[in-house]
């Protein structure tokens, strides 16, 4: 592992312990030549992902782009990084056990909200403006609508059989 403070490859790991859902070890290390501590993420790849995107062009997966989207949509919003972690290790799971090496990106996109919006309404809610590029207020007053599903008042909902 290369040193991030001085570019150095002889480091040593100090102190390694696996995260709590035991999907990634988490590395402690030290550089032998300038003294940097510095920490490491391994996880296990199953596969090598690639993703096509809308307009046909085919790049790799990368896990950490697909974090910092997520991180994004939940800004400032009240879940734990913990949380945050277990539903993207999830969703490369899921896509790593598709059985597939590609993946479009419309499927992660729907992934992505499909966990948001069982983790937090209002980061799937930002997340699906972005992925279904709204253009107007109307887009959001649909999709929240949806999200809220049937409304209580409405008299065809509460209809009681006569």
């Amino acid at each position: 592992m290369r040193c991030p403070y001085c570019g150095s490859t002889n480091t040593q790991v100090k102190d390694s312990r696996p995260s709590e859902d035991h999907t990634t070890i988490r590395r402690r290390r030290i550089c032998a030549d300038c003294g940097g501590r510095f920490t490491t993420f391994e996880r296990v790849q199953l596969r090598e992902l690639t993703v096509i995107k809308r307009n046909g062009r085919r790049i790799p997966f990368d896990r950490d782009k697909l974090m910092r989207s997520v991180q994004v949509a939940l800004r400032k919003r009240p879940v734990e990084p913990d949380r945050i972690e277990r539903m993207v290790s999830g969703i490369v799971r899921r896509l790593e056990n598709s059985g597939e090496n590609d993946a479009q990106s419309e499927a992660i996109g729907h992934l992505v909200m499909e966990a948001l919006k069982g983790l937090d309404d209002v980061a799937y809610v930002r997340f699906a403006s972005v992925y279904k590029n709204f253009r107007e207020a109307k887009d959001f007053e649909e999709l929240i609508d949806e999200l809220q599903g049937p409304e209580d008042d409405d008299p065809e909902v509460n209809k009681t059989p006569d």
